[in-house]
């Protein structure tokens, strides 16, 4: 019999993961927040494909894109607040995503420093050399495209896909998955991490913002990525969100 790796309720969730709608709900203040500094800056992040569209759709206004972003902003909110009607949600759960961001990010910063220093003599390269508040914005840019990006779209979409054509067993995009798995959908998916996770820390080094590559950065992004997909996997989308925005708000704006 094929292994299931199913969406799991809230209420029922082995791993007391919240449902996706909650799980989008849980990240709209770094949405919000993010989109309402970037407009300012001259820079985005590569994977941002929603201030350019608003931009323009205010005559480049900056004060219109502005209201634009907090009338979108207020949209989602009321059209996941309706679409989780019936769901549990409480306020207390922006508290546990935001202190357990910050703790998986020192495990982020523990676990990438301790795998340079056992392949490289030093550490990593250090924060851009750019104004607080331009870090400040970016890291939650970072925090919200980024995992959208590589962990739900390009892990979880195409962790969903290969595990149903190798090992013919079905599993949730954003939501929760039961712990009990076969072995070789374990395998599939650890493979897939880790191809992502290259993937995650290569991007870093291509485009026009991008960083002249080196390899002890390269293996710290890549780890980062294994950490991340790994928060994905057993805590959810809004914890990895938030983990990532706080790690990159601490290293490079603090």
């Amino acid at each position: 019999m094929a292994t299931q790796l199913v969406d799991a309720p809230e209420a029922q969730s082995p791993l007391g993961r919240p449902g996706p709608i909650v799980e989008l709900a849980l990240t709209l203040p770094i949405f919000i927040l993010y989109h309402i500094g970037v407009v300012f800056l001259d820079v985005r992040n590569a994977t941002d494909w929603v201030t350019g569209p608003l931009l323009r759709f205010a005559n480049g206004d900056r004060l219109a894109y502005v209201g634009l972003t907090l009338v979108l902003g207020g949209a989602f909110a009321v059209v996941l607040g309706l679409a989780g009607k019936g769901t549990t949600f409480r306020g207390s759960r922006f508290i546990q995503a935001i202190v357990e961001g910050t703790l998986l990010a020192i495990v982020m910063r523990l676990a990438g420093g301790f795998a340079v220093s056992r392949v490289f003599a030093g550490a990593a390269s250090g924060p851009l050399n750019a104004g607080m508040f331009t870090n400040v914005v970016m890291s939650l840019g970072a925090g919200f495209y980024e995992e959208i990006a590589f962990r739900v779209i390009l892990f979880g979409l195409g962790a969903k896909l290969w595990v149903k054509l190798f090992a013919g067993a079905t599993m949730g995009v954003i939501s929760g998955v039961r712990p009990a798995i076969g072995i070789k959908s374990i395998l599939i998916l650890t493979l897939w991490a880790l191809a992502c996770a290259v993937a995650f820390s290569g991007v870093h080094y291509v485009g026009s913002l991008g960083e002249a590559f080196e390899a002890r950065s390269f293996l710290y992004r890549a780890v980062l990525g294994i950490v991340l997909t790994l928060i994905y996997l057993t805590r959810g989308f809004a914890t990895a969100v938030w983990a990532h925005a706080i790690y990159d708000v601490w290293v490079l704006a603090l």
